[in-house]
């Protein structure tokens, strides 16, 4: 390894080396052998190498020039293996179901969250990430801040398999890691109401300190405010950002049922 192209750390590049690492990140995807699997960051394809064996087609994404001459010439006799020279926030994602499993880009997580669970949240039917511990555990706080990550809980049941170390990377980063799990909910909310719905959340939380029955009344009416409470049994007195996911999904209905829609945020 050390008379080949390490990666760059300003790039977010580190190799993942574990073994273990690998083969959990591929269980807890539950790829099938008909899916189509997106690698982002293949790098020198430690991933790639195990699920082109275990999945009809597997798109090697990888942005640095000569990591991707090195795939080209490790896959260059496996036919479902595509290996694509790109910036991922550049790629056109499948318009057909696909899943992911991939050490991402420390750099761009927060893209390709977006890229996956919001813009492509018709087609991608979930996976696993190696990627960064902090923005990993901030999808997990008692308080949510931030309006996508109130939309990804909605569609998409997440869960933190472990922490992962530094020495699992070459070359090891300087944080600690975590592998996220991710899977679409079979029974959630229309998919074409998804803008809609981020939205609604942005515009309630645009000041996070209100408390919920202030800034509901920002598009109900008192008495409707009342009765969201009842029937959603919150505590009106709290913050807007300790509405739990489904407690948004139940105020975001009221909203579709009973505001006129000339009055829903833009």
């Amino acid at each position: 390894m050390t008379k080949q192209k390490l990666p760059v750390r300003y790039t977010g590049q580190h190799f993942t080396i574990d073994t273990v690492l690998i083969k959990d990140a591929i269980k807890h995807a539950n790829i099938d052998i008909l899916d189509t699997v997106l690698d982002i960051g293949a790098g020198k394809g430690f991933l790639t190498v195990h699920l082109f064996k275990i999945a009809q087609n597997v798109n090697a994404i990888e942005i640095d020039p000569f990591l991707v001459e090195q795939l080209r010439s490790k896959f260059y006799d496996i036919t479902n293996v595509n290996v694509i020279n790109c910036d991922f926030r550049k790629y056109e994602v499948p318009k057909s179901p696909f899943k992911v499993v991939s050490n991402i880009p420390y750099g761009i997580t927060s893209d390709v969250f977006k890229i996956l669970m919001f813009e492509s949240l018709e087609n991608f039917l979930g996976g696993s990430l190696v990627l960064q511990l902090e923005p990993t555990q901030k999808l997990f706080s008692n308080k949510l801040y931030n309006p996508y990550s109130v939309v990804y809980h909605t569609f998409f049941d997440l869960k933190l398999i472990y922490e992962v170390r530094p020495e699992s990377f070459l070359p090891p980063p300087t944080i600690n890691s975590a592998l996220l799990s991710i899977r679409r909910k079979q029974h959630s909310m229309d998919f074409e109401l998804k803008t809609k719905y981020l939205e609604f959340i942005s515009f309630l939380l645009q000041k996070p300190d209100l408390s919920i029955q202030t800034a509901l009344k920002s598009i109900f009416r008192k008495k409707q405010v009342r009765s969201i409470s009842e029937k959603v049994d919150i505590n009106l007195d709290s913050k807007i950002v300790c509405l739990t996911v489904s407690q948004w999904q139940k105020c975001f209905q009221e909203m579709l049922d009973v505001v006129p829609e000339k009055y829903h945020p833009l």
